[in-house]
């Protein structure tokens, strides 16, 4: 299990995935949009999203957990 965490403070911008979807690492899960730049979050590995924390618009500070990968 892999916790996908935010790399900075910011607004879901846009889900790329969904629950059940295959990923493979290096792969964008999640936009995040701060200070009007779009900042991608990649899978940490490949698996299965297992969970996703945020829903798009969200805000969400740096170190929240967004989606967990099994």
């Amino acid at each position: 299990m892999t916790e996908i965490k935010a790399s900075m403070a910011g607004s879901v911008w846009k889900i790329v995935v969904a629950v059940g979807d295959s990923v493979v690492d290096g792969q964008d899960l999640i936009i995040l949009e701060s200070m009007k730049m779009e900042i991608p979050i990649a899978a940490e590995g490949s698996g299965t999203v297992a969970e996703l924390k945020v829903n798009e618009g969200d805000f969400v500070n740096e170190g929240d957990v967004l989606a967990i990968i099994e």
